[in-house]
């Protein structure tokens, strides 16, 4: 056990998180190649997880006014293990319903807000399942992810801790000089300026009226409090890589651009349905407006190395949720080349980078929350998020084996509910795997696992079409 007795306020943010109409919580689903040691874990907690102040802190509520109260951490409360029947029959629907019950049931506000629950069943991809659940005031997902990493280490090396590859920078080298570099500067900057109004202009409009159009994968009223539906598949990376260095794009762009094409072949589907199955090439509406909300996070993501300090040592270190929204626009339609879902997420991403949109949403917010309030601000990001289609985001994991507490991971599978969207999807990169989480509103999309199917075989669509375009390039070459 940790004792503490300091008390921080909760910042503007987090208080958000706790509105009843925006009560977020995410989910870490991880996978092991072996049977899970209860003990083992709850020993390797005590030395790491619960060292960290949010980890050691209830949420105390005096009128309006909310503070993190460190207290004394008792292990055993916040570890659960199910009884489970080893000869069930299906053991993946039995850890999808266990998964998808907790969503239903809320944190004990009277001691911190998070949770380990430990299945020891078998399924066709692991020995056994860890599921974390943080409530998100806590922290954002990309330093609560990063905080779940310092708590393991390499397999290969049980004293270091993972490594995690860094963007570059894709720069052409050093910048130019001259005429051409100055004009190129300037056109940047007015590009930069314009993006941003407009982007500020078209949040501003989906607060207040815009919405987007119907469609099967759209929820309504009440979905943040539904329960919700994980299902998850994993992806070849070096499929999406293949892709990524033949087109010159990053890996953002590419699984925009596979996620394009699945959700169109999707509703193409859908809509094929719902016209007795009659033939046309789309059945897709013109003109679909679907949208999907990125939460951006503003704060330089603390290391990983310094998350086991803080852990370790007691060190300091940024924290907390400084997040902004983007607005993030899906081309919905089918396209004669598969190439084009890609192209033209490569287009909608570049634009994006020139816009200060994420800034701009936060200063928004942030203002809001001193001026009105936590439930003004709440309603009004419930209003943005009802108004657009999903949540969608993308996290890069270790390129190496981790094992957690000396358990070896297969797959790490995060996801998020409590916000008004039926439809979440979540990227995440380990080892030489890309695993895709689809969280759902079974109510609204019934079949998550035919969506994972149309993200798999958009992916095979896509890097089919670009090894065909180099066979024939190379034929017309000789």
């Amino acid at each position: 056990m940790v004792s503490y007795k300091a008390e921080v306020p909760l910042s503007p943010a987090a208080q958000l998180f706790h509105a009843p109409s925006f009560n977020c919580y995410i989910i870490a689903i991880v996978g092991c190649k072996t049977r899970v040691n209860p003990s083992v874990i709850k020993e390797g907690l005590k030395k790491t997880l619960i060292k960290h102040p949010r980890f050691s802190s209830k949420l105390v509520t005096e009128g309006r006014k909310m503070k993190w109260s460190q207290t004394i951490v008792n292990v055993e409360n916040h570890v659960i293990v199910p009884d489970i029947d080893s000869e069930m029959e299906n053991p993946e629907q039995f850890v999808e319903d266990y998964i998808s019950h907790i969503t239903t049931q809320p944190l004990d506000l009277s001691k911190p807000l998070w949770e380990l629950h430990i299945l020891n069943v078998k399924t066709s991809e692991a020995e056994a399942i860890g599921v974390f659940r943080i409530h998100h005031s806590i922290g954002d997902g990309a330093s609560l992810i990063s905080l779940l990493l310092a708590c393991t280490r390499k397999t290969s090396d049980p004293e270091a801790l993972p490594s995690v590859p860094v963007q570059k920078n894709e720069g052409s080298g050093a910048p130019e000089r001259g005429i051409w570099w100055l004009f190129l500067a300037i056109w940047s900057g007015i590009m930069l300026i314009w993006n941003s109004v407009v982007d500020l202009i078209m949040f501003s409009a989906t607060t207040l009226f815009l919405e987007d159009t119907r469609n099967p994968l759209k929820g309504g009223p009440g979905d943040e409090n539904a329960p919700k539906l994980f299902v998850h598949r994993i992806l070849n990376l070096d499929d999406i890589k293949l892709v990524k260095n033949a087109m010159n794009m990053t890996i953002n762009d590419v699984i925009l651009g596979v996620t394009q094409a699945a959700l169109s072949r999707y509703l193409n589907r859908i809509n094929s349905a719902e016209t007795d199955g009659e033939h046309k090439s789309s059945n897709l509406p013109k003109n679909i407006r679907l949208r999907a909300s990125v939460l951006v996070n503003l704060r330089p993501t603390t290391g990983i190395q310094a998350l086991a300090d803080m852990m370790e040592k007691g060190s300091k270190g940024g924290w907390g949720n400084r997040i902004g929204y983007v607005l993030l626009p899906f081309k919905i339609g089918l396209q004669n080349d598969p190439l084009e879902y890609v192209r033209g997420a490569k287009a909608t991403i570049d634009r994006k980078k020139l816009s200060l949109e994420a800034l701009c949403t936060f200063s928004t917010a942030k203002l809001v929350l001193k001026a009105f309030g936590y439930r003004v601000a709440a309603a009004t990001a419930v209003r943005v998020l009802s108004n657009t289609t999903m949540a969608f985001s993308n996290v890069v994991g270790p390129s190496e084996e981790i094992s957690f507490y000396g358990h070896p991971i297969t797959y790490i599978a995060p996801s998020v509910y409590g916000h008004p969207q039926a439809l979440t999807i979540h990227f995440q990169s380990y080892l030489n795997k890309m695993i895709v989480v689809v969280a759902v509103d079974p109510n609204v999309i019934p079949n998550p696992h035919q969506l994972c199917e149309d993200i798999d075989e958009s992916l095979n669509i896509i890097k089919k079409a670009f090894i065909e375009r180099e066979l024939t390039n190379h034929t017309d070459v000789v």
